[in-house]
């Protein structure tokens, strides 16, 4: 599994939010300066986080995007899923392909698959506010 930019960059949008969301509203050009990614890439990436309702997004004077609810209650796999499509770390357990002719007799499916569900669990168990709360540059989250 590999994490491409677009899955990156929707977890610091996420968290940016998060961190800033006292502050109602927050304009895509305020995110894209704060994220030091180009406003039209962001643009893409917030129309898919509004689209999955993980976001609220609002055109004009006083517009900008906000959370849709806490962010506690946003799973870090949730974003990634929606970003990534898949988190399976070979493809024959991505979605509808899950399993093929050959898993009866697989020696190493059941390795990936419980890969596959320590990874999701893993991800799952970090929230946004987790990673907002976090000390930067931290290896990894206990």
């Amino acid at each position: 599994m590999l994490v491409s930019t677009k899955g990156r960059y929707a977890l610091r949008v996420m968290v940016d939010l998060a961190e800033n969301q006292g502050d109602g509203r927050i304009p895509l050009k305020e995110i894209a300066e704060r994220q030091d990614v180009s406003e039209k890439y962001l643009e893409n990436i917030l129309s898919t986080l509004v689209r999955a309702q993980l976001l609220s997004g609002m055109r004009g004077k006083g517009g900008g995007y906000r959370l849709t609810r806490p962010a506690h209650e946003y799973a870090v796999g949730e974003v990634l899923r929606l970003t990534e499509g898949s988190l399976a770390p070979v493809s024959c357990l991505e979605g509808s392909r899950r399993g093929c002719d050959r898993a009866g007799e697989c020696p190493t499916v059941g390795m990936w698959s419980r890969l596959d569900s320590m990874i999701a669990g893993y991800l799952d168990s970090i929230s946004i506010a987790d990673l907002a709360s976090a000390p930067r540059g931290v290896a990894c989250l206990d």
